[in-house]
């Protein structure tokens, strides 16, 4: 495992070859990473791919065969190649082998990209099709911050302004299968806040759909933002670890999601998956700060 690091004055970010993760991002000589403490969760900001969340009975179907994999797919796991470093911008890539085809029938070129401006660090993900027929793939962050889980609040905007009244949250099933139930729950805001509390993630990560916000941030007890982050995704995660009251939480947009309790579908028919033409690339980036 080797890391990287590059620093603007203001910010300071490490990340590493594996799983091309950040580790590190100081704002001022202010951690606002969580550092992966295995005694609450030992990873700081995976890339989920080319699955966010988990397939019903972690198996996927296509062209007549059956693929298992994990929970939010293996990129996580694997070792990247540094594309380019510059004083602002790290860019590393990783791509298909018989590994990930074994899980995975699609060939892909998957580039993560780390670049560091005044306001922050923009996270980056290109994904690639290099073969002459369709792909199909979800991609999610899955970024800790440090924070106090029983006093700080979430705040969430859209468009610029407070989000007012009630948020939409879907709920994993109890099952134990990581997927998606048919409920759901209403999150109370008050003038767009939500107080953080360690029962909130009780039945797991807060699933929030249709953009009903594009920027999320930590705010502490007297109202001053600790950390944010920016978004173009259909939808989003909030997560911290049932039961455990750990001193982080979880802000992952999501350009696709876990499947319903019982879907049997092709991956083709995937809710909030991605289809990717021959040749063609998706690009899409989100900013904390």
């Amino acid at each position: 495992m080797k890391k990287y690091s590059i620093s603007n004055g203001t910010y300071n970010l490490t990340v590493s070859d594996h799983g091309a993760e950040i580790t590190s991002l100081l704002k001022n000589g202010r951690q606002l990473m969580w550092q992966a403490d295995p005694a609450f969760w030992g990873r700081t900001s995976p890339v989920l791919f080319p699955l966010v969340g988990n397939y019903w009975q972690k198996k996927s179907r296509f062209a007549g065969r059956t693929y298992e994999m994990g929970q939010h797919g293996f990129a996580r796991d694997m070792d990247f190649s540094l594309l380019s470093q510059t004083g602002d911008e790290l860019v590393f890539e990783l791509r298909d082998n018989e590994a990930t085809h074994e899980k995975y029938p699609f060939s892909f070129v998957l580039r993560l990209g780390y670049k560091l401006g005044t306001d922050g660090v923009e996270v980056i993900w290109e994904v690639e099709n290099p073969t002459d027929g369709d792909i199909f793939f979800s991609i999610g962050g899955h970024p800790a911050f440090n924070c106090d889980l029983s006093g700080d609040k979430l705040l969430f905007m859209k468009k610029g302004k407070r989000v007012l009244g009630n948020i939409e949250s879907k709920i994993i099933s109890l099952d134990g299968s990581g997927c998606l139930s048919d409920n759901s729950k209403e999150l109370s805001l008050n003038d767009g806040e939500l107080a953080l509390k360690p029962e909130l993630f009780d039945e797991d990560a807060l699933i929030i759909e249709d953009e009903q916000a594009d920027m999320v941030a930590v705010i502490n007890s007297a109202g001053e933002e600790l950390v944010s982050v920016s978004f173009d995704a259909p939808l989003f995660g909030v997560w911290s670890p049932a039961g455990k009251n750990a001193p982080f939480v979880c802000i992952e947009p999501w350009y696709g999601r876990c499947d319903r309790v019982g879907f049997t579908g092709d991956l083709s028919e995937r809710e909030y998956g991605n289809r990717l033409g021959a040749g063609e690339k998706f690009r899409v980036s989100y900013t904390i700060a």
